[in-house]
Order: C-alpha cells, then structure tokens, then sequence
C-alpha cells in the first residue's frame, strides 16, 4: 500500500484513488522565462519517483504537467532583453526539456501550454462570475477571497495571516485586499485575447485550474 501524506490532515495516510483503474495526476510545471534552477528540478524529479510508483500499482496512470508561457515574468524578461516573446518561450522549454531529460526523468502523459488553453480559462472566470466568487473591476476580474469561507485550509493559515506574509498588491480596485487577479487587461504591447471583460490575459491562478480540469476531470 502506497502512503501519501495529506496536507488536509497533516498526517501521511493510505493512498485511495477515487478509481482504482485511472490514477490522475498534475503537477504544475515551469515558467518558461529562464534557465531552470535546483528548485525548479526538485518537484520534476520528486514526482517523478510519485508517477513511477503509481504504474507500477494501477493499471492506468495519467499525469499532466503544463508549461506557463504566458506571465508577467515573461513579459518582463522579453522587454529587457528585445527577445521575441514567443522565441522566448520556445528556447526555454526546450532548454528545460533538455535538463529534465538529462535527469532521466519521465515525461509526462500530457504537456498543455497555457496558450493554447484561453478559452478554457474564460469558461471558468465566467462561471465563478456567475456564482458570486469573482467581481470584475477597472478591466481586472478578481477572485473575492472572502467568498470562500475555508480560505487558507490547506495552508493552516487563517486569512489574515496570509495577508500578513504574502507579497500582496494593494491596488483601489480590489475589494479586499487579498483578492487575486483571474483576469487583467492587456497594453498594446503585451499578449493579450479577446474575452467579456475586454483584450487581456489569465492571471496565472486560473491557468493550472484549466488545464488539469480539461485533462482530468473536475476532480482527481
């Protein structure tokens, strides 16, 4: 029986997948912007050792790990270094494919770029609109952290203890001030597509929501 420790319960408990036959698993992957660093291999390589463990136990495993190639880093570094930001991109992927294959590390069933996954991020902005979690202001949609009673579950923290360690922006169109941005407008100069709330970009909290829920499922 494979052990798994749970951050919910702060112990390591019996892992139990909601389908014996179909493990799914994602994992967030790089921000194509630089050279990969230590930290950056750590979790290739932890999960990694997860997702090989899994095969061997169940008969069907899938595991998606994305690539961000759409951040404010990314604009940042293109700027400052008159790069295109789509050749950008490409050479670091390619640069972090070559590092994490020279680790001997598996590859993923499933690589999404956040891209390629806009309107899959629309949908869900839209549908947390709808429900009463987002507010959209000054261009910008944003999450409304206090909508979600159990904030900070995960974490252990309480929200303000959140707010109180968090790099957060401070900004007049937010409600709170440890609301997150879904959705920000884009200058002429960034990458930017077409949405409800006009030309923009994701923030990057929604990309790995999209990606992992169109590869597996609302739950995994």
């Amino acid at each position: 029986m494979l052990q798994i420790y749970n951050t919910g319960s702060r112990r390591k408990e019996d892992f139990r997948p909601i389908d014996r036959k179909h493990v799914r698993m994602y994992v967030c992957g790089p921000t194509v912007y630089d050279f990969a660093h230590i930290g950056n291999a750590r979790p290739v390589v932890a999960f990694d050792v997860l997702y090989r463990w899994l095969k061997r136990l169940f008969p069907q495993v899938t595991y998606v790990r994305n690539i961000t190639d759409v951040d404010d880093k990314i604009n940042a570094r293109a700027a400052e270094s008159g790069e295109e930001i789509r050749a950008l991109t490409e050479r670091t992927a390619q640069q972090f494919h070559e590092d994490v294959a020279a680790l001997r590390t598996l590859e993923p069933d499933v690589e999404p770029r956040a891209t390629d996954h806009i309107p899959e991020m629309i949908d869900i902005i839209t549908v947390l609109l709808d429900r009463g979690y987002a507010y959209h202001e000054d261009g910008h949609v944003l999450f409304h952290v206090p909508s979600m009673p159990d904030y900070g579950k995960l974490s252990g923290h309480s929200r303000e203890e959140l707010i109180a360690g968090a790099r957060v922006e401070v900004a007049p169109y937010k409600r709170d001030a440890a609301d997150f941005v879904l959705w920000k407008p884009s200058a002429d100069s960034e990458p930017g597509w077409d949405s409800p709330w006009g030309r923009g970009r994701p923030g990057w909290h929604i990309e790995c929501s999209a990606m992992s829920m169109k590869y597996l499922g609302d739950s995994f």
